[in-house]
């Protein structure tokens, strides 16, 4: 029989790199505020989050540089691709990234951009310090033991 269901997500966009460029502490969903235009496009799943990052103005949070292109049914009632987009956070959750950010060094990069369940837009904001190159080497020495791993376990039975 069937137990509890998934939620069903729809991923939009997915910064894949993040995970191998950055360290990743902690991560926190966010909803972003978007327009209807920006909506569409998104549906449509050509965003792209992979060179954007979050920052802090004015006590909010802003996803900046994502890029969200035209949807071209809107004619004049098109949203600019570029925009800073404000990212809907609690106070607390907000004092708690600007904290990071400001005392540890820390930076906001964004690592899935989807549609819950209910269909909100919603982006999975990660808290991560960049690595350094000996750290991205390791990581790939691990990613590529694992694989030689997994085909030598499968050559055996």
């Amino acid at each position: 029989m069937a137990d509890k269901h998934e939620p069903k997500i729809t991923v939009a966009a997915e910064n894949r790199k993040a995970r191998f460029n950055y360290a990743i502490e902690d991560t926190i969903e966010a909803g972003i505020a978007l327009t209807g235009t920006e909506v569409k496009s998104v549906r449509g799943g050509k965003s792209t989050i992979a060179e954007s990052y979050a920052d802090s103005r004015n006590g909010e949070i802003w996803l900046i540089n994502a890029n969200i292109p035209e949807y071209l049914q809107a004619n004049r009632f098109n949203h600019e691709p570029k925009r800073p987009r404000k990212l809907l956070l609690h106070r607390k959750q907000i004092n708690k990234l600007m904290g990071a950010v400001e005392r540890e060094g820390m930076t906001l990069i964004p690592l899935k951009l989807y549609f819950n369940e209910r269909g909100r837009a919603k982006l999975l904001l990660a808290v991560a310090k960049g690595k350094k190159l000996h750290d991205k080497r390791e990581s790939e020495k691990k990613r590529d033991w694992g694989r030689e791993k997994g085909r030598l376990l499968r050559a055996r039975g």
